[in-house]
């Protein structure tokens, strides 16, 4: 009888030594790198699956580094140094090497190259004509093949038919999607960002419009789902920098607990349900600003979010853009005063988002994937608490105006508010210069018991002015 720990010890890559696809990885940095690229991509395919794969290859860098592996079959090819490990994956032959060369564990390679798609029946037969015997780690419907030829199978987080199909000698276990997973995904907490959606109806003082609240509902649910769709793309084109930040890295995408090959149609699915919804039910004037969210947002994932301040005013422009789209939602004029406020007061939480990624760098020197180095922070610094004192100072010329008369009883109340929102600023300042502020500000004003106590304060404030 063979001795098993004489053949040598196969892996597969994709969802087995990594916990993500390979080939949707290069896509995505082919998207980021070079968008025009991806209209070759029918061509390419149209010309088979291992010409594919190889053009994309060529074209693009997959920073192997930061891919998610699977702890538990690391440690297990680690242990087993009586064995010639081989990692044998459909993903081409560059893509292959790299993660190789990275890992140092593996004396052999075999993957796909410009004419051969190494996969299923094509992958087992290379196995038995260059080793004879051997043993195979997989994880999919594809590896039934190898699997069943092999001397010993191991699987990893197998299917019940799979396993049933390839009685295994040992299971690895990797995390599976929940419902949690999805909606993370979807980062419903930042929805509470298109509540400004609702501001025009309400400074306006025609909440109680059962018309124009049920409109404004409706865009308030179009902006989420197209904000999702938003967030969905940059988490795949963000996966690399993201799996080297020390929250962003526990996202779906970029930890591999939701397959990135998801992704795409669910976004797809997200701008798809959005557009119906402001179609169906919505002026077209609203529709047009939803489309040029999307464009925004679009630009901002691929482009725009690397150019030097150029990102943080684009980011403050799309909370304005919020406030604007809900007053063509709701039919009510949006004033100037609150376009001014908002405008300064984003930008001086964008300004601070910047600051606190800065402010977690350890050894490096420059934010990934963005404009901003170490030595600007003292700038950003100055920038951001000046931005959100211009806002309250355009708050309080509001307060002085003639306009604020025809719509509050006792404008005088409003004044309180200025400490109080002077106060609220600073101190988020304060803690992001301690390090005791989350890199997202909307998530950190959600959690906050202060930041709750400042809106509740605020908000009694305003209708005292009003009804008093």
């Amino acid at each position: 009888m063979t001795d098993s720990n004489l053949n040598p010890l196969c892996v597969d890559l994709d969802g087995t030594l990594i916990a993500t696809d390979s080939l949707w990885e290069s896509i995505l940095v082919l998207l980021r790198q070079n968008f025009w690229l991806s209209f070759l991509l029918p061509i390419w395919l149209l010309k088979g699956k291992a010409y594919f794969k190889h053009q994309i290859a060529q074209h693009c860098t997959l920073d192997v580094a930061t891919l998610p592996y699977n702890e538990q079959v690391l440690d297990f090819l680690k242990l087993a140094k009586d064995r010639k490990l081989v990692l044998a994956t459909a993903a081409n032959q560059k893509i292959a090497q790299a993660v190789a060369d990275h890992l140092q564990i593996f004396a052999e390679v075999m993957a796909s190259d410009e004419q051969i798609n190494l996969i299923g029946v094509t992958k087992r037969n290379a196995l038995q004509k260059k080793f004879g015997t051997y043993s195979y780690i997989g994880d999919s419907s594809a590896d039934i093949p190898i699997l069943q030829a092999a001397q010993e199978a191991y699987l990893v987080s197998p299917s019940s038919s799979l396993l049933k199909q390839c009685p295994a000698k040992k299971v690895f276990t990797a995390p599976k999607p929940t419902l949690k997973t999805w909606l993370k995904a979807l980062r419903p907490h930042q929805w509470v960002k298109n509540v400004l959606i609702f501001l025009p109806l309400m400074l306006a003082h025609q909440i109680l419009d059962t018309a124009k609240l049920t409109d404004t509902m409706l865009a308030f649910l179009a902006f989420s789902l197209m904000a999702s769709a938003g967030y969905v793309l940059n988490d795949l084109l963000d996966l690399a920098a993201d799996r080297m930040h020390p929250s962003k890295s526990k996202r779906p995408f970029a930890s591999g607990k939701l397959p990135i090959q998801y992704g795409l149609p669910i976004f797809v699915v997200l701008v798809t349900v959005g557009f119906f919804i402001s179609l169906y039910w919505l002026a077209l004037e609203f529709t047009s600003m939803l489309a040029l969210y999307l464009l925004i947002t679009m630009s901002y994932s691929f482009y725009l979010k690397k150019k030097l301040v150029v990102d943080v005013i684009v980011l403050a422009g799309l909370y304005t853009h919020r406030i604007l789209a809900g007053g063509l939602a709701a039919s009510v004029e949006v004033s100037s005063w609150l376009l001014a406020f908002s405008m300064f007061m984003f930008m001086s939480l964008a300004l601070l988002k910047r600051y606190v990624e800065l402010r977690h760098l350890t050894n490096k020197k420059k934010v990934r994937n963005r404009g901003y180095e170490i030595g600007d922070i003292n700038m950003i610094a100055s920038m951001g608490p000046t931005s959100g004192y211009l806002a309250i100072l355009v708050f309080s010329l509001y307060i002085s105006s003639d306009k604020v008369t025809t719509l509050y009883s006792s404008p005088f109340i409003l004044w309180l508010t200025c400490p109080i929102l002077l106060y609220w600023i600073t101190r988020i300042w304060f803690l992001a210069n301690r390090q005791q502020m989350l890199d997202d500000p909307v998530l950190f004003a959600l959690t906050d018991k202060i930041s709750w106590l400042v809106v509740i304060c605020s908000a009694v404030l305003i209708s005292l002015a009003t009804f008093v």
